[in-house]
């Protein structure tokens, strides 16, 4: 069960086809959109919400088959990244948001939203980087082991969704101080079946790391992208201790904007906000007032 007091939010439910796509929308003001990785969903964002809702307009959509959206099988889903980038902008047309947002950024969720920017960039004010990418592998950059056993083996199926070990590693190992148990619930009640965990699968199957692989093409367009961006305000707050997210990654995201506001957080892991949330909070909010344009 997830914490009323953890996660005290409303839900708001859009209809894609007959799967409903969880989402929040709390606040009023500015738009601020938070895109959440895998295998988190809104609830990674919850203090994010809670601190900044008084002043704007939070949304944050949980990813199809994660959260508490609908988790169809592949007959009735594609689980790849352009799929991904099409829900979110299905959502923020609905919601009919015409002024630039604030993308708050995590795993994943670079990814998707930076791909969502690329399309219309003139509808994007600011970036947040979480320990995430919008680029390629970097060069000399090898996948961990864990991650290459559940994309390229037969293991895979059997470890994420049968043991749910994917979900039960980021709420032990993503972390450099011991989560609460009100949170590490928090975090495992969407994934609880074997059912319930394919776009964990999913997601790791459709990382893209070779030019055949489905989701490359559209990765490298994002990369390419990304000069158009450069004259934004970007916060970059990142966990030293990810072993995915590592240093590699963060010189990616520097070579790219080197203007960017740049804090490292030695002691945080993957799951940066739980680390570091009570000083990175502050520091999105001060970014957000200051970086007015």
């Amino acid at each position: 069960m997830v914490s009323r007091e953890l996660y005290p939010f409303a839900s708001h439910y859009l209809d894609l086809s007959g799967i409903r796509y969880h989402y929040l929308d709390e606040g009023q003001g500015e738009p601020v959109v938070c895109v959440h990785g895998n295998p988190t969903w809104s609830f990674f964002f919850r203090d994010v919400v809670g601190q900044l809702r008084s002043r704007y307009r939070v949304i944050v959509p949980d990813h199809v088959g994660c959260g508490l959206s609908d988790k169809p099988d592949d007959s009735r889903y594609s689980y790849r990244l352009q799929r991904r980038v099409d829900d979110l902008e299905t959502l923020l047309t609905s919601l009919d948001i015409r002024e630039p947002v604030t993308l708050i950024l995590h795993d994943w969720g670079g990814m998707i939203g930076m791909a969502w920017a690329a399309r219309q960039p003139d509808r994007v004010r600011r970036l947040v980087v979480l320990n995430t990418a919008a680029f390629r592998l970097p060069a000399g950059k090898k996948v961990p082991w864990k991650i290459r056993i559940v994309r390229n083996t037969p293991l895979g199926p059997l470890l994420v969704r049968g043991l749910n070990a994917f979900s039960l590693g980021l709420v032990h190992q993503c972390v450099q101080r011991p989560l609460p148990a009100a949170v590490r619930a928090g975090y495992l009640a969407p994934y609880r079946s074997w059912s319930d965990r394919l776009a964990v699968l999913r997601f790791v199957q459709d990382i893209p790391l070779r030019p055949s692989d489905p989701s490359y093409a559209l990765v490298k367009q994002v990369e390419e992208s990304l000069p158009r961006f450069a004259s934004l305000p970007v916060l970059i707050c990142w966990g030293r201790r990810d072993f995915v997210f590592d240093d590699a990654f963060l010189a990616g995201w520097v070579q790219r904007f080197p203007r960017a506001i740049l804090h490292v957080f030695e002691g945080a892991g993957h799951l940066v906000l739980e680390d570091a949330g009570d000083r990175i909070v502050p520091l999105i909010d001060e970014f957000l007032q200051r970086s007015v344009l």
